[in-house]
C-alpha cells in the first residue's frame, strides 16, 4: 500500500510541476504576441472547449464502467482488491480517451 501511495505523490508532484511551466511558457508566448500587436485569442479557438468536455465525459463514464467491473470482478474472482480495480479503472478510463480521439478526429473532418 506504501508503494501506491508513493505512486500517487511522485505523479501529483509531476502534474504540479508540469502545469506549472505549461502555464509559464503559455504565458510568455502571449506576452510576445501582445508586443507584436497580434491578438492573443487566436491561441484558443472555441471548438476546442467542446472537445475538452467530450473527452472528461467519456473518461469520466470509463472509470465509472471500470469501478462496476472491479467491483464484480473482486466478488466473482479470486483477484485482490487492488489489481481489479485498478486494471479496470485505468483500462475503461483510457477506452473512454480512446473513443473520445476517434469521434474527436470524426467532427474535424466534417
Amino acid at each position: 500500500m506504501e508503494e501506491i501511495v508513493a505512486v500517487f505523490i511522485v505523479a501529483i508532484i509531476f502534474g504540479f510541476t508540469y502545469g506549472v511551466i505549461h502555464l509559464l511558457v503559455r504565458k510568455k508566448e502571449r506576452m510576445a504576441l501582445i508586443e507584436k500587436g497580434v491578438d492573443a485569442s487566436l491561441l484558443v479557438s472555441k471548438k476546442d472547449f467542446n472537445f475538452y468536455a467530450l473527452k472528461l465525459g467519456l473518461l469520466f463514464i470509463g472509470v465509472a464502467i471500470g469501478l462496476i467491473i472491479g467491483a464484480v470482478l473482486v466478488e466473482t474472482t479470486t483477484l485482490n482488491n487492488e489489481a481489479a480495480y485498478f486494471s479496470m479503472i485505468f483500462l475503461f478510463g483510457g477506452i473512454g480517451l480512446v473513443v473520445s480521439h476517434f469521434m474527436e478526429k470524426k467532427e474535424r473532418k466534417e
